[in-house]
């Protein structure tokens, strides 16, 4: 399609993830993950958040920024995906999504608000040739007061896209549901923009049309082997033999186009500078195709700007200070310190050693999936403190050491757990993305390991860093808990700031 402007461009989309930064790209920021964001209850924040994301997605050449993320809400406190959302509340989701979106769409990029509804779990999720994913049935005013309303809220920020959820929603598949397609979000809340399935979520052509569906991403069946498509060019045979009414093709793409040109991509938008599959300079210029020449796919833009700062504020406001018995904090410089806990130190074969994050190695800062970024660097929590404070000991393991000296009882101990979540493309310690093994335990056996800190130390600090609630009975006693921070910004990590003066944590527990 010619654009009408001198240049003559054709209408091209780059669609990328992540909701936290730009993934699968170099020079960028990993902003702090939706839950830590909603966790600061900040507008202005979350707003500055998002137009950060939005410079940097523009900056690389994206069109379609495939966040936020409002669904799951966090019905299930295992769900694997919750940590990408703002919180697991209604109101919280929706105005910090709404904040988001505008931030990110004033760059020019078109925000995608996601997952729509009900995809509260991550296993069983997906339909494949063997066994349907899994059905949310909701009532109907469960729907409205409590799945829809982030929704609404983005609707009514203008988000250009919506892409449906994996899962069913009362026995039909969410992808060629009408009553929630055309019935709540066109109709209903009057969404005017593009709506696409999420990757691999389609399954079926006639029916996925005639309910709304506007984008069938990225464009294969379920078995993405073969370049076989439901649409493609059955969706020609189909509005040809009178199956798809022109009307309805017709409206797929102008709420395609429409939002392109009210972003106004039209006009001298960045072409994408990046590849997702290689980081050398060359590479591959069609990778999906069968034979693909190879030429420079990789520019090496830097935008990331001052975009830390808004990160590391963004972190630093949303830890949860949970406990402080006896004003323990904040600690003295000249504080003798044992810290313990791999979570401590960052993954020793680097932050982005695991594909996708998909293991839970060294200092947590996101979960894993496709709701991830690429580290530019890490800071860890121990080198940080080892910085401010000359006397530390770091044991850098999850169970307890039997050749510790007595400690004397100004001593002081400092442990760090972790509980991870991701997607269900992966399974990491035999979590289906849900954390469906580990439940509400720290991995690793951090629980025993505060355990056994607090019997031999008069004083210690537990740093919480996790995707979700945690069961904190068992050593509620000598605790200090931080949500799930992000990329540790330079200088020193936010979470190690409020340890340490003159920061203080300024986030409440959501109770």
């Amino acid at each position: 399609m010619e654009d009408g402007s001198s240049h003559g461009r054709k209408l091209m989309l780059c669609l990328q993830d992540s909701a936290l930064g730009v993934s699968s790209a170099d020079n960028i920021t990993a902003f702090p993950a939706g839950i830590t964001t909603g966790a600061t209850w900040d507008k202005a924040l979350i707003y500055a958040r998002g137009v950060a994301i939005g410079k940097e997605f523009r900056g690389k050449g994206t069109n379609i920024h495939l966040g936020p993320a409002v669904g799951p809400m966090g019905r299930k406190p295992l769900g694997g995906r919750n940590w990408e959302g703002f919180g697991a509340d209604p109101v919280l989701q929706g105005k910090a999504a709404a904040l988001h979106i505008k931030g990110v769409q004033e760059q020019g990029v078109i925000a995608t608000i996601k997952h729509f509804i009900g995809n509260e779990q991550e296993m069983f999720r997906m339909y494949n040739p063997f066994q349907p994913g899994y059905s949310a049935n909701i009532d109907d005013r469960t729907l409205h007061e409590l799945y829809l309303w982030p929704f609404a809220e983005a609707v009514h920020a203008g988000v250009g896209a919506a892409m449906t959820a994996y899962n069913a929603v009362n026995g039909s598949a969410a992808s060629q549901n009408s009553y929630l397609i055309n019935g709540l979000l066109k109709d209903e809340l009057g969404f005017q923009g593009m709506v696409m399935s999420d990757w691999l979520s389609h399954i079926s052509g006639v029916d996925s049309a005639l309910a709304g569906l506007d984008m069938n991403m990225p464009g294969d069946t379920n078995i993405p082997l073969f370049g076989n498509s439901l649409w493609q060019y059955e969706l020609t045979r189909s509005v040809l033999n009178g199956s798809v009414p022109v009307d309805r093709l017709n409206d797929m793409a102008t709420r395609v186009v429409a939002a392109w040109y009210k972003m106004g991509q039209d006009k001298d938008h960045p072409r994408p500078n990046f590849s997702s599959n290689t980081r050398d300079k060359n590479g591959l210029l069609y990778p999906a195709a069968l034979f693909s020449p190879s030429g420079q796919v990789n520019w090496f833009v830097n935008v990331q700007e001052d975009h830390y700062l808004v990160a590391r504020q963004v972190a630093q406001d949303a830890i949860t200070l949970l406990k402080n018995d006896g004003d323990l904090l904040p600690l003295s410089n000249s504080s003798k310190l044992s810290v313990f806990g791999t979570d401590a130190q960052v993954n020793p074969s680097g932050p982005n050693a695991c594909l996708n994050r998909a293991c839970n190695k060294g200092t947590l800062g996101m979960g894993w999936g496709s709701g991830v970024a690429d580290y530019p660097y890490f800071d860890d929590p121990v080198s940080a403190i080892r910085r401010r404070v000359p006397n530390v000991k770091f044991h850098n393991t999850d169970s307890f050491p039997g050749n510790i000296d007595q400690p004397s009882p100004d001593d002081i101990a400092i442990v760090f757990i972790s509980s991870d979540s991701g997607e269900n493309s992966f399974i990491v310690e035999n979590n289906h993305g849900d954390r469906d093994t580990s439940k509400l335990a720290a991995w690793y056996g951090g629980d025993e390991l505060v355990r056994k800190a607090a019997s031999k130390f008069s004083n210690v600090i537990v740093v919480v860093h996790t995707v979700g609630p945690l069961l904190l009975e068992s050593w509620i006693d000598h605790s200090l808990w931080l949500r799930l921070p992000q990329r540790p910004p330079p200088l020193l990590p936010p979470q190690i700031r409020h340890l340490l003066p003159p920061a203080s944590p300024t986030s409440k527990p959501l109770l």
